[in-house]
């Protein structure tokens, strides 16, 4: 493995010829930052994750991950927030659908490694849902809530690759869907020196296949601690941003790197692009994850019309946007956006109460909260986003906004702060579906109630400018944490690939009082005018030899049930391959039998179904994968052992085919040209076997016979002699 160093001089070299600085001398607007450019150290491909054995997380392992502030804990200002909410825009619009218990307490296992906070995140993809907390993750069903596999310790990912990522079980994870390329995304970080980023990406949309593994360096992996790494879908590159800490105590400022997507799709060695920590003065960035590009699903557009990512971070009552340039090579930024004065939650530290307790938590009000969800509406480019703040009521609140970017540059279009009772709020996530709804998922706390889990939401249309729906519960919380104030440190609201309209939200609370035993839970929550057309394709993967038919089940649901009439379409056939499918009228299923020809190449194959009904288009996908045409199994040989016996004796036979017999078995047809060998009628040679015995019995015999044993299948036969002497003496042969 080549030295670091050597990589990251390299990399400084480079950016100095392309005329620009290493490392940036001025924070003006629009002065770039140079980057440095590293490589992996080390990438590999995993089994099946369904044939990988999990590493258990860790019993009786308790752990409080301290909180690194990247300021020091200010007073709380005492002033009133502008843009509170203090009541609701009306009756909410959005529903949560039942959802199912995520990993900790509930799930049979004790909060994973028993870790403090959970870093609670996850997103959905075409039939499973993803999540990953400190420090396990688990593949479930989402459409029932079971559990597929795990909870497994999170470097189990990486026991292909081995290394630094193969050994540490970090936390501080990010659990992705690349909508665009259907495969998942994972990343979790290695906080013992040197510093990397591990990241795993799936061959296929399946959660349970096969994994390339990354092992990347992060700049000054020595001494700069990538802490609380984040992780965003671009067209071009995934895009990640952490918090340099020089070892691991001093705020730098936030970093931001951009991986090699393409490279990383294919399993080809990669490059990991970064600049250097832009400086303490600055709070943490985040990146702009895409949504809604999936080919094929209604209300979805195309790409950004830039291959270059934005990044989004907050400075004094102002909101930055950032820009990684097209070439990868400057980040700069792009515009400073005054926005009404707001004072961080708790001064960035820790105030929240519970019940039953005095102990608070934790707010982490000093910067941007997961996600950065970017749309492209179609020539006006949307990002939501969201953080905590004080209200001046003495309570906290989340306070989200609506940028938009219409070619004249971004641009706040809506705010507000949600505020609308005296409870305190605060870890909020936000997304927006296709028709532009917006959900805020967040957890709520008061001294007169434990933590719990909680969203509001947006219809534009319907809601005024600015406001939000009526709150709805997700889960209520029967516990509140004593004895540590750490608490989040994220949640997650994303939205699924195949409907662009259901949101998933995933968020911590606690079933009991006391320490280590958080619970987690996942919620599917939609918005009544977003129109699905929910579609499930089961099994997610087969595997048949060319020339053979591969048999799915498609059942749909529309929105309410409607009676609608659901026809299908099926792309990313292999050469040779056909489909053959029915309709559905109203909610029910059909099957899809994919027929195969002898000249289909093998090789794994992602199949896109498209449902369209009532206007409404969805798309799952399913794997395919052919295996070569099985060869013409003939018989080859027979052999006897031994090939001369006295008469009244036996002789072993052994019929070889030219290759393994097919599933089934090869029945195989014997004669004797002479009673005076008898061979069963026909042998077996079991499946996947090439070869099978059978016994030759003798009569006595007064002069030497040469018997001829045949064997024959598949319109092929082959031959071997016996000779059955007498048992005194020496007659003539016969023939």
């Amino acid at each position: 493995m080549q030295n670091k160093s050597t990589y990251l001089m390299g990399a400084v070299a480079f950016v100095a010829a392309c005329g620009l600085a290493s490392v940036a001398n001025a924070n003006a607007q629009g002065k770039p930052y140079g980057v440095v450019i590293l490589h992996d150290v080390a990438h590999g491909v995993s089994p099946r994750l369904s044939r990988v054995r999990p590493i258990p997380p860790a019993k009786g392992l308790e752990r409080v991950i301290p909180l690194l502030l990247t300021h020091p804990v200010q007073p709380r200002l005492i002033r009133h927030d502008p843009l509170l909410q203090q009541s609701t825009a009306g009756i909410s619009q959005a529903t949560a659908g039942a959802g199912f218990t995520g990993i900790g307490v509930g799930l049979g296992n004790i909060t994973s490694d028993s870790y403090i906070p959970p870093d609670t995140n996850g997103a959905a993809g075409p039939t499973e849902y993803v999540q990953w907390v400190n420090a396990s993750f688990a593949v479930f069903n989402k459409f029932t809530g079971a559990v597929e596999y795990g909870p497994a310790a999170g470097n189990t990912l990486w026991q292909s690759v081995g290394g630094a990522c193969g050994t540490n079980n970090s936390g501080d994870p990010i659990a992705q869907f690349d909508k665009q390329a259907g495969r998942w995304v994972l990343m979790q970080p290695v906080f013992t020196k040197p510093y990397y980023l591990c990241v795993a990406v799936s061959l296929t949309p399946d959660a349970m296949g096969a994994y390339y593994t990354y092992q990347f360096p992060v700049p000054n992996n020595a001494h700069n601690f990538p802490d609380y790494p984040k992780l965003a879908v671009w067209p071009d590159g995934y895009y990640v941003s952490f918090n340099s800490f020089f070892n691991g105590s001093i705020y730098q400022g936030p970093t931001a790197c951009v991986l090699d997507r393409s490279a990383m799709l294919n399993g080809q060695s990669a490059s990991i692009i970064c600049t250097p920590p832009l400086g303490s003065s600055y709070s943490p960035i985040l990146p702009a994850d895409l949504d809604g590009a999936v080919s094929g699903v209604s209300g979805t557009t195309s790409a950004p019309p830039a291959e270059a990512d934005y990044y989004l971070n907050f400075g004094s009552n102002s909101l930055n946007v950032w820009q990684f340039s097209s070439d990868h090579l400057t980040f700069s930024l792009l515009k400073t956006i005054p926005v009404p004065a707001f004072s961080e939650a708790c001064g960035g530290g820790a105030c929240i109460p519970q019940a039953n307790t005095k102990q608070q938590l934790d707010s982490l009000g000093d910067r941007m909260m997961y996600r950065l969800a970017y749309r492209n509406l179609g020539g006006t480019e949307t990002l939501v986003a969201s953080q905590s703040v004080d209200t001046g009521n003495g309570n906290t609140a989340a306070r989200w906004y609506e940028l938009q970017n219409s070619g004249q540059g971004w641009g706040v279009t809506q705010a507000s702060t949600f505020d609308p009772d005296s409870n305190y709020r605060w870890m909020p996530s936000i997304a927006m579906d296709e028709v532009q709804d917006i959900a805020l998922g967040y957890s709520v706390s008061s001294s007169g109630i434990n933590p719990e889990i909680a969203f509001t939401g947006h219809e534009p249309g319907v809601d005024a400018l600015n406001a939000m729906e009526t709150e709805t519960p997700i889960i209520l919380g029967s516990g509140s944490q004593t004895s540590y104030n750490r608490w989040g440190d994220y949640s997650a609201m994303t939205v699924d690939p195949t409907d662009d309209c259901t949101f998933w939200y995933t968020n911590e609370y606690l079933r009991q009082t006391g320490n280590f035993n958080w619970s987690s839970q996942i919620a599917p929550i939609r918005f009544s005018n977003c129109p699905t057309l929910a579609l499930d394709a089961e099994p997610a993967s087969q595997t048949v030899t060319a020339g053979s038919p591969a048999n799915y089940t498609l059942s749909v649901n529309p929105s309410g049930g409607s009676a609608v009439s659901t026809t299908f379409s099926v792309s990313g056939l292999p050469t040779g391959a056909s489909y053959t499918v029915g309709s559905v009228a109203g909610t029910g299923s059909t099957a899809l039998t994919v027929n195969t020809s002898s000249t289909t190449p093998a090789g794994t194959y992602t199949l896109n179904i498209a449902a369209t009904g009532g206007g409404v288009t969805n798309v799952s996908s399913v794997v395919l994968t052919v295996n070569g045409s099985a060869p013409t199994v003939t018989v080859s040989s027979v052999s006897l052992n031994p090939s001369s016996v006295t008469g009244g004796s036996s002789s072993a036979g052994t019929v070889t085919l030219s290759a393994a017999a097919p599933s089934g078995g090869a029945s195989v047809s014997l004669t004797s040209d002479s009673t005076v060998a008898q061979v069963p009628a026909s042998v077996t040679v079991a499946a996947g076997a090439t070869s099978a015995t059978f016994a030759v019995t003798t009569s006595s015999v007064t002069t030497s016979t040469i018997v001829t044993i045949a064997a024959s299948y598949n319109g092929s036969s082959a031959s071997a002699t016996l000779t059955v002497k007498p048992a005194h003496g020496h007659g003539k042969k016969q023939h």
